[in-house]
């Protein structure tokens, strides 16, 4: 089992290409098939979609479930509410606690 920070910085990775975070909207919007999800972005062939779709995996992003001949694509919310908590909600609360003292 890799550490948080390994863990953070995989999910760091991930969100720092446009396309994957497009990805990730489309996902979130519903599940998909692989086959759905490389329609949503017919500017990249598949394979490139598909080696996306590999970093998203490997960040905890993506869940994907095998059914039948299809795989389903899953948005994994929980690793961008870990980077959510641990970072920009410390940040935002630091901020808010500056702006107070300056007021």
């Amino acid at each position: 089992m890799s550490s948080d920070s390994d863990s953070d910085d995989l999910v760091f990775k991930a969100l720092a290409a446009p396309v994957r975070r497009r990805m990730l909207d489309r996902l979130r919007e519903s599940p998909r098939t692989t086959g759905e999800l490389c329609a949503c972005f017919p500017e990249l062939d598949r394979t490139t979609v598909l080696q996306h779709l590999r970093v998203l995996e490997r960040a905890d992003l993506v869940i994907g479930e095998k059914r039948g001949r299809e795989r389903r694509l899953i948005l994994a919310p929980l690793p961008i509410k870990r980077i959510h908590d641990r970072w920009i909600g410390e940040y935002a609360r630091a901020a808010v606690e500056l702006l107070d003292e300056l007021g």
